[in-house]
Parts: C-alpha cells; structure tokens; sequence
C-alpha cells in the first residue's frame, strides 16, 4: 500500500501474528505432513477455513490445523506471507486494493489476473481459482430509515448523510475503499461515525443507535434483521471474489492441495453463501458442521 498506515500496521501485525501463532503452538509449514489454515475475524471466513480443511483433510493424507477468527487482513495474509501459516481464503478486491495498494477496479477477471500475478511474483503466493460468489462491501440501512427518506442508492444518501450515523468495523474505517473512499466517491460526510464489532452494527442499526452501517453482501445477518442494501450506482466497491490464497512452497511440497481445492471453484454463488452464514450467525450451527454438511451434498466428499 502507499499509506503509511498500511506499512505501519503491516510491520506491527508480522510481530503480532508471530506471537500470538506460538502462543496458539500452531505448527509450521515446515511440518511435512501438517498445513495450517487460517481465517479473519467474522463468520463467513469461519465457514470458508473450514471448507478448505475439510476438503484437505477427506481428500489427501495431509493433517490440517485451523485457526478462525485470528484477526483482520493484515494478519492473516502476514501470517500466509511469512510461513506462520499455509492458506487462508482471501477476497480478490482486498488484494487488489487493501494489499497491493491499487485503485479500484470494476472488471472481476482483470482484478483477479493482477492478483494472481503480483502476489506470486512478489509475496510467492498463489490465488486458486474462484470459489464463486462476490462477497463485496455493502451500505445498509433499515426499512424504515429507506422509506423515511426514500433511500434506494448510495448517491441518495448525499442529501441526507449529514443526519446520520455509520455503525462500522475498524477496518472498513481504514481502508481505502472503505468509509473515505466511499465518501469522496460520492460527495457526502456523514453526521457521525461509531467503530464497533461486526456483530454489534446489527444491534446498533436495530436499536437506532447508528443510521447506517457497512456490511456484506453474502451477510446472512441482512436476511435476519430484513435490512435493506443501497444500490453501488457509481460503482465504487470492486469485485470481492473469494478464492483460496496459497503459499507457493506449500504448493510445491503438497502439489495435490491446488487440485483438491480447485475443485470448490464456481460451486457457491452469493445467496448460497448467505444462507451458509445464517445457519452459523443465525441457526448457531457448528461451522465444521455447515462446511461439511455443504460439501456432502454437493458431491466434494463421501457421504
């Protein structure tokens, strides 16, 4: 990234992810037969760690250790980076932008095709392939607040953002397709901004406490609450494709884990992704239980 801040939280999170890994006793890539899988800090990426381990663990002779919820981008991808761990399932629009520091794109594949090119040949990681959905930013609002001042598209919020409230994570403030970019993008500044934990917004949001919050687009908290998503009329969120990010020395050890988790490619589109996080977010299904039971049905595993 070209901000300092990037460099600045990169630096700290190398030393944090190392710390709290040991501290964890998570083993290395250089077990021979042991893979470390990692994901960030919501329930999608719970689900999604667990895909990859399941299909490793029901498909090769490999052993998987898993650690959920480690942390935001930076620690995850610091953690593949620097061999604490071997893979972990990264949206293609974070690396794009939040990484590699590159203005945003529209077009999936030549977001996708820069990706995978760059990280290989400058962190030695590489993208599989797509695992299907677009798991982009959302603006969210409730029902009556669209109706209130008969909200449909981001840009409608211009003439109203002034008295309203956006209930956030720490990183989407953050990022540069984040809150600051969004509100450059479309010549608003809202009232106020609150910082709080992804599942807190759903709380604030219903409460009144916020007006406004970001989310996702494959959030199965969206179907709970029955809130509405404003229309990106000026296209300003890039494509979030999710695919497998994964260290090229373990590829080149393990040779059989790029065809096993290739075979997720295209196999989940953006609602089937949200109704996977409602069973975990909603249903409180185990997510090892949804992975698995998800992977059944669609042939990945035995029965």
């Amino acid at each position: 990234m070209s901000s300092s801040w990037i460099v600045k939280a990169g630096m700290i999170s190398i030393l944090f992810v190392g710390t709290l890994l040991s501290g964890c006793s998570l083993p290395t890539s250089n077990a021979s037969n042991i893979v470390t899988v990692v994901g960030k800090d919501f329930s999608e990426q719970d689900v999604l760690a667990n895909l990859l381990t399941v299909m490793i663990e029901q498909n090769t002779d490999l052993q998987v250790e898993t650690k959920t919820f480690l942390g935001g981008t930076d620690v995850c991808f610091n953690a593949v980076k620097t061999g604490s761990a071997d893979m972990y399932v990264e949206y293609t629009g974070t690396g794009y932008v939040n990484i590699l520091g590159k203005k945003a794109a529209t077009d999936p594949q030549t977001v996708y095709d820069v990706v995978k090119t760059d990280f290989q040949k400058e962190y030695q990681l590489e993208w599989l392939e797509p695992i299907g959905f677009n798991n982009t930013y959302a603006i969210t609002i409730t029902k009556e607040t669209a109706e209130k001042y008969n909200l449909k598209k981001i840009s409608d919020l211009k003439a109203h953002a002034s008295s309203l409230t956006l209930g956030t994570t720490q990183e989407f403030l953050e990022r540069p397709d984040g809150k600051k970019g969004l509100e450059q993008a479309y010549g608003f500044t809202f009232k106020d901004t609150k910082a709080m934990n992804t599942g807190l917004k759903y709380t604030a949001i219903n409460g009144g406490e916020v007006q406004v919050i970001d989310a996702y687009s494959t959030d199965g908290q969206l179907v709970k609450h029955n809130l509405v998503t404003l229309e990106d009329d000026l296209g300003f969120f890039p494509p979030y494709y999710a695919a497998p990010l994964v260290r090229a020395e373990t590829l080149e050890k393990h040779p059989e884990i790029k065809e096993v988790l290739n075979k997720l490619a295209g196999t989940i589109n953006d609602k089937e992704m949200a109704a996977l996080n409602a069973k975990v977010e909603v249903d409180k299904q185990k997510p090892k239980v949804v992975a698995t039971d998800w992977l059944k049905e669609k042939g990945l595993i035995s029965p």
